[in-house]
């Protein structure tokens, strides 16, 4: 008999760029969801930025010197939060943010100048793009894609209902 408690935990990839403001609103459903699954759900946050938004790539690198600073979501979290500021300010607001969260800012100076983390954003964008990403937020849960960046209206239920269809797989 297998113990369910010691099975892998269903993977939620949600495609995101921080200057997106559906991206913030999307906010509360993954907290929902981490919140009903706990350690059953990972969550991974995948990088999209958009054309239209001029600092999404910067913050996206920004977000990945967060990950290796030990505070990848509250980084990703407070940067959504400031979307509609990001899109005024650029980089200043990027660094002022990891300073209020204790971070090295000048490491993230230094970070967004040496482009070390472009290849991780690249990548996501790549595999974003091969899978039919198109915008953001868009989430996808064992092999199905749900766009929210038309609608997120039912996306979290939809969510759930695959989520809880792999769990009980798993058992």
């Amino acid at each position: 008999m297998s113990d369910p408690s010691s099975a892998a935990p269903v993977v939620l990839d949600v495609w995101c760029e921080l200057e997106c403001p559906d991206c913030h609103l999307a906010l509360s459903d993954v907290h929902a969801l981490r919140a009903r699954y706990g350690d059953r759900l990972e969550v991974r946050l995948r990088h999209f930025p958009l054309e239209k938004h001029k600092h999404a790539y910067a913050a996206a690198q920004a977000a990945e010197e967060a990950v290796v600073q030990g505070k990848g979501w509250p980084y990703i979290e407070a940067v959504l939060a400031r979307t509609a500021e990001l899109a005024r300010s650029g980089e200043p607001l990027l660094i002022e943010v990891a300073a209020e969260l204790g971070l090295d800012a000048e490491e993230f100076d230094t970070a967004l100048i040496d482009g070390r983390h472009l290849l991780i954003v690249d990548a996501d964008q790549a595999e974003g793009k091969a899978i039919g990403v198109t915008g953001t937020p868009t989430y996808v849960i064992g092999d199905e894609r749900l766009d929210g960046g038309k609608s997120q209206e039912g996306l979290r239920e939809r969510i759930e209902e695959i989520a809880d269809r792999l769990l009980a797989g798993q058992g």
